[in-house]
């Protein structure tokens, strides 16, 4: 008995022992297969995140997993890095980051994305420049030169400059010390975006403005250097202690400055940095970073296209994808010299901190949610969080931002509790972050002329809008010109022989234009006819000319009479087919109406669409019923008014964090005891009318 048993406890030992040395290489074998991570970051500013994303989708083609990319601001991202905590961002700028880099050897700037493109200056309007002579910055000392660029009134030049987080508002400060400004030169902080927009308007209603900016930027999009604005150099170089590149600050070729340019700012080069312990350890992602270069000029076009709507994180990663593809031979160039065996694109967080006492809100520009005039916020879903606001017993603070990727980024790492401006609850957004419940139910609507289809002399004003649209005035003009020649030729070859188309000139021509007239319209009473042989001749030519204009004067008329027939009165989406419809470009108007064969006109700004109608260019606007509601009831009352019902419902939510449920269901108890008090159809009624 103990001989089988020991076999049986020697086979169980062995097959164990088997066990024992297959399992650690069952996971060797599982960890070869994982692909390396690399934790990236990015800056706060999105005008970087388009780079950024490049790079995210590069790293995937090598074959890694890209943890992140994580925003974080400056400080924090270079002492993460230093750490190791963090791998790499490709969003720094240098020297002006020089003085954040540590000391030792951990920290490696690699390849320069963009070299010497990142400028940065102070600008003032081209008409205030040359009717005042102001040249340099130096000049706003004189108090009298400073009150030109005063907006609130209090004596100050009003110089719009940087956020309080940002490196270069250290750089305005100390600019404004040096030179001798402190008492004529107020350094107007805040959410530089918001002020910049107003900055525009101001520029474009005829003011001055004075303001700095940095490329790349879409501000320089806007106000074009050497077309709208001009640099205002500084007296001398001087830039704060511990800032290198005085000797950097005169710039040459810079359009709407002398040459050269004395910028006051070193050129900047856009560059990756990254921890030295994680290059050392992955030379293909060494190589790649030594070698991506992105010009300028992408960067701008694209920075412009997240400004004029395409704001999402769908749409900053589609733009990445579509400029990999538009420079994919540049881009295999890279990969295959990183690595030869480079993989397919793969994939690519946010952290919730509470806000305490203070709800912290990201706000984008939208009317009628969000409205920022003269530094004051107000719209429908401001008032809404200040309501909110007292329901919980907090305290908001407002910011501005431009895209609804920033939003989300903002509220996903906790720079902001909750976000709002329009923005609506899909699967893509549900995908990343939460929402609230809804706080408004909403779709597309139709906005018309107010006398649209209504009455004897709406319909004939439709009618002569239609024929000015159509082709007939051209024809009209032909048709003129053609009559007029036919009436001279006429007359010159008749006048002498014939008493039908006597001399002198002034009784003869009239005569000859009727002549014209009758015979190419086939009418022909035979009180005028020629009588020479070169006149019967040319009234042959002519009556069988006149036919052929006469012919498609008429078809022209009977189209333009169909189209009316067609068009008729505009009360619902079911009218819109036939009729010249505008909306916003990428927006979910423009889907629709070519979704039921509708060619929409299609415009930048909801505005331009309002310029149309009124002008008669198209018949209807298509768009986001409460902003058309809005115009209607504001600036359009007695001119346009919306018809029908809403369609293709859409809801809009607060955004907030997915980490912080807890946050989210103070929100909606708030949000359901607002409602039930009344205050919300209120606000509602306010904004929007009243919906009974």
């Amino acid at each position: 008995m103990q001989r089988p048993l020991a076999a049986f406890a020697a086979a169980i030992t062995a097959l164990l022992m088997c066990l024992a040395t297959s399992l650690p290489a069952l996971g060797q074998e599982n960890q070869a297969d994982e692909p390396p991570t690399i934790r990236m970051a990015r800056a706060t500013w999105d005008t970087g995140w388009f780079q950024a994303e490049i790079y995210r989708l590069l790293f995937n083609r090598l074959g890694y997993k890209v943890d992140g990319p994580t925003t974080m601001e400056n400080q924090e991202f270079y002492l993460a890095v230093a750490k190791g905590e963090v791998d790499v961002w490709v969003n720094g700028w240098f020297p002006l980051h020089e003085s954040l880099i540590a000391d030792d050897d951990s920290v490696e700037l690699v390849g320069t994305q963009v070299d010497a493109g990142a400028l940065q200056g102070y600008f003032v309007d081209i008409e205030t420049y040359e009717e005042h002579g102001i040249k340099n910055l130096g000049d706003l000392a004189d108090p009298e030169v400073a009150r030109l660029f005063d907006v609130d009134g209090n004596g100050l030049a009003d110089l719009i400059g940087c956020n309080i987080e940002w490196t270069c508002a250290v750089t305005v400060d100390h600019h404004i010390a040096e030179y001798g400004l402190t008492e004529t030169v107020e350094h107007i902080q805040g959410d530089y975006s918001p002020l910049m927009h107003e900055t525009i308007e101001r520029y474009e209603s005829g003011e001055p403005v004075l303001f700095y900016t940095f490329t790349p930027n879409w501000t320089v999009g806007e106000l074009v250097p050497g077309r709208d604005v001009n640099w205002l150099e500084t007296p001398y170089a001087s830039l704060p202690e511990g800032q290198s590149g005085e000797d950097r600050t005169v710039v040459s070729g810079l359009p709407g400055c002398a040459d050269p340019c004395q910028t006051g700012w070193p050129p900047n080069d856009i560059r990756a940095v990254a921890n030295s312990g994680f290059l050392t350890a992955s030379p293909a992602v060494r190589t790649l970073l030594e070698q991506v270069e992105i010009p300028l000029r992408d960067i701008l076009e694209q920075n412009a296209r997240m400004v004029e709507g395409e704001g999402d994180p769908a749409d900053i990663r589609r733009h990445a994808e579509e400029w990999i593809v538009e420079n994919q031979g540049t881009v295999t160039e890279w990969l295959t010299s990183a690595d030869p065996d480079a993989a397919p694109i793969g994939q690519g967080g946010g952290s919730l901190e509470s806000g305490g006492g203070v709800l912290r809100i990201a706000a984008r520009n939208l009317a009628p949610f969000v409205i920022y005039e003269s530094r004051i916020y107000s719209g429908f879903e401001i008032e809404l969080a200040e309501l909110l606001g007292r329901q919980l017993g907090r305290e908001i603070e407002i910011y501005a931002v431009d895209t609804v990727a920033k939003q989300i980024d903002d509220v996903s790492r906790g720079t902001a509790d909750i976000a709002l401006g329009g923005v609506a609850i899909t699967q893509n957004r549900e995908e990343t972050i939460d929402f609230s419940l809804p706080v408004l139910d909403t779709g597309l609507t139709i906005l018309v002329p107010y006398d649209s289809g209504q009455g004897l002399f709406g319909q004939i004003g439709s009618f002569f809008r239609t024929i000015a649209a159509s082709d007939l005035p051209w024809l009209l003009v032909i048709f003129g010109v053609a009559v007029l020649v036919a009436a001279h030729l006429i007359w010159l070859t008749e006048r002498k022989t014939n008493p039908d188309f006597a001399e002198p000139y002034g009784r003869g021509i009239w005569d000859s234009f009727y002549w014209s007239v009758v015979t190419m319209s086939t009418v022909g009473y035979g009180d005028k006819v020629a009588r020479g042989n070169m006149g019967r001749l040319l009234a042959l030519v002519w009556i069988a000319a006149g036919t052929l204009v006469f012919a498609t004067f008429t078809a022209a008329m009977a189209s333009a009479l169909a189209v009316e027939e067609i068009r008729g009165g505009i009360s619902g989406p079911s009218d819109l087919p036939g009729n010249r419809v505008a909306t916003v470009s990428e927006s979910a108007g423009q889907t629709y109406l070519s979704g039921i064969g509708v060619s929409p006109v299609l415009v930048n700004e909801v505005e331009e669409a309002y310029r149309l109608l009124k002008d008669g260019a198209v018949d209807a606007v298509l768009f986001d019923a409460p902003v058309l509601r809005f115009h209607a009831t504001r600036e359009g009352e007695g001119e346009v008014d919306t018809v029908g019902q809403d369609f293709e419902k859409v809801q809009y939510g607060l955004v907030v964090g997915e980490e912080e449920a807890e946050l989210r269901e103070e929100i909606n108890l708030a949000l359901l005891e607002i409602i039930e008090s009344g205050a919300y159809e209120q606000l509602h009624d306010k904004w929007f009318g009243s919906r009974g």
